[in-house]
């Protein structure tokens, strides 16, 4: 919800290659909507005029206020106040009681990693970074956190922080591991740097890691879709076609009509030749 846009490449494999992932920024922070509706008693009306709306929004807002005053720590009551700051669009109001939220929750990154992007959306990204790395320090192969920090140092211009960050995390990955089995995920890892990889147009490291990844992950659909996406950045359509064909045949029935999707934009150039002049060979890279 609150993380920049991607380059394609890597918003598509984000969303549709990323199933081991919890969800970027697709985080469940309103459990507690419904409960909230009946602390509130009033659900916002769908008929209502939008001047309305907000007149009532804010009424909820300052009744939630209320009510924190004498139950400070009512998470059920900070959730609806969230999710009420929100819809006024008070994206920085959303801060303090997301605070409160990471601070009674200290064992679920969610709230965290929720804070992280609202951070970074208001612009305080040092306090972002920090909060990314105060859930990896206890938690390194949270995905959320990583993936978060990872995609702040690329809008910071730091590609190469953010791949040290992916490598380091898997170096640590076996004895982790040995230590906590399944503490961090090595294939979301190295999907995620093989993105990163393809972001920078580092394209031959972005294959090597996608082949290897695959060599040992022979019936996932992820890197065999990474790489056609690759082929495809580049122009190389002939060369993507069967790798579009595979990861079709490997991935879940819910996955395949959006990757077939994918695959038939190859064939449609994004500016067109004015008539009369020919098309771009279809190997040429942009």
């Amino acid at each position: 919800m609150f993380q920049k846009s991607r380059s394609p490449i890597i918003k598509v494999i984000l969303l549709v290659a990323a199933l081991a992932f919890v969800g970027f920024s697709i985080i469940p922070i309103f459990e507690g909507i419904r409960e909230s509706q009946q602390v509130s008693g009033t659900p916002t009306s769908a008929a209502a005029t939008p001047d309305a709306q907000k007149n009532e929004l804010q009424a909820q807002e300052k009744g939630y206020e209320v009510v924190l005053q004498r139950e400070p720590d009512n998470q059920t009551v900070l959730r609806a106040l969230i999710d009420t700051r929100l819809k006024l669009g008070n994206i920085k109001g959303t801060v303090e009681p997301l605070e409160k939220l990471v601070r009674l929750n200290p064992n679920d990154s969610q709230y965290a990693v929720l804070l992280a992007q609202v951070q970074q959306r208001v612009g305080d990204r040092e306090a972002a970074a920090q909060t990314y790395r105060t859930v990896l320090a206890t938690k390194p192969g949270d995905m959320n956190a990583l993936q978060g920090l990872v995609g702040l140092q690329l809008q910071e211009q730091r590609p190469e922080a953010a791949i040290g960050l992916l490598q380091e995390t898997l170096e640590a990955a076996p004895q982790a591991n040995q230590e906590n089995p399944g503490s961090i995920d090595e294939f979301s890892v190295q999907l995620l740097l093989g993105e990163v990889y393809a972001q920078q147009k580092r394209y031959d490291d972005a294959i090597a890691l996608y082949d290897q990844v695959s060599k040992s992950n022979q019936q996932d659909f992820r890197p065999v879709l990474g790489k056609a996406l690759l082929f495809q950045q580049q122009g190389k359509t002939e060369a993507a076609k069967p790798l579009f064909q595979s990861a079709t045949a490997l991935a879940p029935a819910q996955y395949k009509d959006q990757i077939k999707q994918l695959e038939n934009r190859a064939s449609i150039p994004a500016n067109p030749p004015p008539p009369g002049q020919p098309a771009p060979a279809p190997n040429s890279t942009p």
